[in-house]
């Protein structure tokens, strides 16, 4: 790991936020949790700035795609890199994903937590100079 990436973790299940945010703290990421895609904008809206965002996709209200939508018109934290962490496996979905530039597709059902937080990291290396 070239540094330590600030990483904004976007799901509507506190428990797995939770888990997650420990998890990546003890990877030596800097982990920023938000329950749900209107607490995510708030933070993005009022200037928090993000190495790496981790998006859920299956959210109510609106989804992680849409929210990632919102994100890049908005240009909030411009220069983050998007990963999808999520049980969301439709093909469509996964495309739509790759077509907004998401760097990494996890799916949260075949990976345990530091699986995911090792995963983010490599991604992380790859396209953060």
């Amino acid at each position: 790991m070239k540094k330590k990436y600030s990483i904004l973790i976007v799901d509507d299940d506190k428990f797995l936020l939770e888990m997650y945010k420990k998890k990546f703290d003890a990877f030596g990421l800097a982990p920023d949790i938000a329950v749900g895609p209107l607490s995510a904008l708030e933070k993005l809206r009022a200037g928090s700035v993000y190495d790496i965002m981790v998006f859920d996709i299956i959210m109510p209200g609106m989804d992680g795609l849409e929210l990632l939508e919102t994100v890049l018109k908005e240009k909030l934290s411009p220069n983050a890199i998007s990963i999808m962490l999520t049980n969301e496996s439709e093909s469509s979905k996964i495309e739509k994903a790759k077509e907004l530039g998401v760097k990494g597709y996890i799916v949260k059902a075949t990976s345990v937590p530091s699986e995911v937080a090792q995963e983010i990291i490599n991604i992380g290396d790859q396209y953060i100079t």
